[in-house]
């Protein structure tokens, strides 16, 4: 399989797919090394592709008709798990994870997390990892992107992590 064809497959299979792929299971799929899909997934988002890398794969980042909320939040690192379920329990994903550094500025982890599974995935990869959470940059000081279907959702996740204590 040629380069464009296998590119036009990928951006095929990430469209259809619910869920990331990883870019060992597309180098499985297209019997490549990962190195070649990290170079297809690059000339693809230079086409104009919207493909993010998330901790679960690859995925296309839709433009459907959405709304987001910014949040500010604060809480331990043993409350992180609490804190998605919220946001996923009312209909929301959490679409990344950002602290304002003192001295690096803005530093931004995409996530796309809109499950418990999700949340367990990456609940596991912290543990496993033994890596630390961007809060604990800040003190549990942090910022999530959302997005829902519905403003309404967005509210809803809001008013609750207000009354858990979590809104800083």
């Amino acid at each position: 399989m040629e380069g464009e064809e296998r590119r036009t497959n990928i951006i095929k299979l990430l469209t259809e797919s619910e869920e990331p792929i990883t870019g060992s299971n597309l180098a499985k799929t297209y019997s490549v090394s990962r190195q070649v899909i990290v170079q297809d997934i690059a000339l693809l988002r230079a086409k104009g592709c919207k493909i993010i890398s998330t901790s679960n794969g690859y995925m296309i980042y839709e433009t459907k008709k959405e709304f987001t909320k910014l949040l500010a939040v604060k809480h331990s690192k043993h409350q992180i798990k609490e804190e998605l379920e919220i946001m996923v329990d009312f209909g929301a994903t959490i679409v990344n994870v950002m602290v304002v550094h003192p001295v690096y500025g803005e530093i931004t982890a995409n996530l796309m997390i809109s499950s418990r599974k999700h949340i367990d995935d990456f609940m596991k990869k912290l543990q496993n990892n033994e890596s630390v959470p961007l809060m604990r940059l800040k003190n549990g000081e942090h910022y999530h992107l959302i997005k829902a279907s519905n403003p309404k959702i967005l509210d809803l996740v809001e008013k609750e992590l207000k009354l858990k204590g979590f809104l800083m």
